[in-house]
């Protein structure tokens, strides 16, 4: 077809040769005369031009001058009505309007075709209404029989796919769009087939499997083989970045080490979800990134609309929750732990003492223990001195007491420590004990001496832990009223 035909002037037109068949014809038909443009074509040869395409891209006016050539012989009553025109003449007069901006390229394709010897040649380009309306059409053009060495004949057939075009186009952003939202979702997604998880479920549904509880919990290589049959379609850039993959395949090869360890249990209970008919469902798993490091998720699990039979297109959306767990953990440890020694709070003790009264095991022990000196401390050498002699106390505390015995900063400078299954002896054997790593501490540390004032106390039958823990503190009372006795405590704990 020829390209911007208000540049090419010299544009021709033959005599109307319509016959019916071709006039009533249900698309749009051009009869043209390509003989002009094949000479030119044989000239260029004869002068070694070899590649068309680029010889006519290195100079657009070449293309134009092939416009120039083609002789529009005929057009029947569809092509009118196609471009809005009232006639041939109509239309002839008025192809500038037609055929312009972006017909080029589609121009140059169509003759390169011509220029490899081939009798048929095809594009898809845009026109123009004599209206202004832009129309998308598909052309499709041949050299009739006869004409294949003069090209005096050229049967040229376009159709309007302006409504097709639009619905691909729509079709086109709707699908870039959906695509936009997955690969840059905040979250992790991931695209997986199940379908074959599904058939081994129809394969237990008929052997007359019912209890699947029972089955996987009696058959563990179940819950195994079903992991091994999910295969990964897809997943977005989030899931890349949360997993520490450089790319898809990088991830896809590597999710063992991604689905371990702690995931066992939590898929398990996924497949009974599904066993039992809940397509859509969430929770809290764990997963690994590929460097090892746990990953806190809340995964969202739903089966595809459409995909209910089959299972074979499935979404899970991973949201990383690790920072929120820390800080629940943290806020959990606040509130069992004092936060200046890292050891257990009175709310702990008081749980605790609560926990062992009832279940034991008895005998059971408490030592109190009281650091001397902290008020002296804390206002000749401030409250940060003070504060960091109470963390030392904290740490020989720590090291001292082991489980399933618990230690406890009962408020201000005192402490206390739970000891179930402990008599007497042993509850002294561990005084002991914290004395000799007192001076290690006081050793390392230079300045101020920590000093601990202790009592203890085992619980005798019938005896309430309250009562107990009473009687260690007085223990330790007297014990700080006999430090306090002794000539110059004070001042060697302000380290004067």
């Amino acid at each position: 077809m020829p390209n911007d035909i208000a540049r090419h002037p010299a544009l021709q037109q033959g005599p109307d040769s319509r016959d019916e068949s071709f006039d009533l014809a249900p698309i749009s038909l051009w009869k043209e005369d390509y003989s002009g443009m094949k000479r030119l074509f044989d000239q260029w040869r004869s002068e070694g031009v070899s590649d068309l395409g680029a010889w006519l891209r290195q100079d657009t006016r070449r293309a134009k001058q092939c416009a120039q050539q083609i002789k529009v012989v005929a057009v029947n009553q569809r092509t009118l009505a196609l471009y809005e025109a009232t006639d041939r003449e109509h239309l002839v007069a008025n192809l500038d309007q037609v055929f312009r901006d972006d017909m080029l390229d589609t121009f140059i394709d169509e003759l390169v075709q011509l220029w490899n010897g081939g009798l048929d040649f095809s594009s898809y380009t845009v026109n123009y209404t004599l209206g202004g309306r832009r129309i998308d059409i598909q052309l499709s053009g041949r050299i009739m029989p006869g004409s294949e060495q003069s090209w005096d004949y050229i049967l040229l057939a376009i159709e309007n796919v302006t409504e097709r075009e639009t619905a691909r186009k729509k079709l086109s952003r709707s699908e870039n769009y959906a695509r936009g939202l997955f690969e840059y979702s905040p979250i992790s997604l991931w695209v997986e087939d199940f379908s074959q998880v599904k058939r081994l479920f129809d394969d237990l549904h008929r052997i007359g499997i019912t209890d699947f509880r029972t089955f996987i919990d009696v058959h563990p290589e179940f819950v195994e083989r079903c992991m091994q049959e999910i295969r990964v379609i897809d997943v977005n850039l989030q899931t890349l970045s949360m997993f520490g993959a450089e790319d898809k395949p990088a991830l896809l090869s590597r999710l063992s080490d991604v689905f371990r360890d702690d995931m066992r249990p939590h898929f398990s209970q996924q497949l009974i979800e599904l066993w039992n008919g809940n397509l859509l469902h969430q929770r809290e798993v764990i997963n690994y990134s590929l460097t090892g490091e746990a990953i806190n998720v809340h995964l969202q699990f739903s089966v595809f609309p459409g995909h209910e039979d089959s299972w074979g297109l499935v979404l899970v959306a991973l949201t990383d929750i690790t920072a929120r767990k820390k800080a629940e953990a943290y806020l959990e440890f606040l509130g069992k732990h004092d936060e200046l020694t890292k050891l257990h709070n009175r709310a702990f003790m008081v749980d605790e003492l609560n926990r062992l009264e009832r279940k034991g095991p008895f005998p059971i022990s408490v030592i109190v223990a009281d650091l001397n000196g902290l008020k002296l401390v804390n206002d000749e050498r401030g409250h940060a001195a003070g504060d960091a002699l109470l963390r030392r106390v904290g740490e020989v505390l720590a090291k001292a007491v082991e489980r399933p015995a618990s230690v406890a900063r009962a408020g201000g400078d005192e402490f206390a420590i739970l000891l179930p299954g402990t008599d007497e002896r042993g509850a002294h054997a561990l005084i002991e004990q914290i004395r000799q790593l007192i001076d290690l501490n006081n050793q390392f540390y230079s300045g101020v001496a920590m000093s601990l004032s202790m009592g203890a106390a085992t619980a005798v039958p019938g005896e309430r832990l309250d009562a107990v823990l009473q009687r260690a503190d007085g223990l330790m009372y007297e014990a700080k009223r006999a430090f306090y006795s002794a000539p110059g405590q004070e001042r060697r704990l302000a380290g004067s």
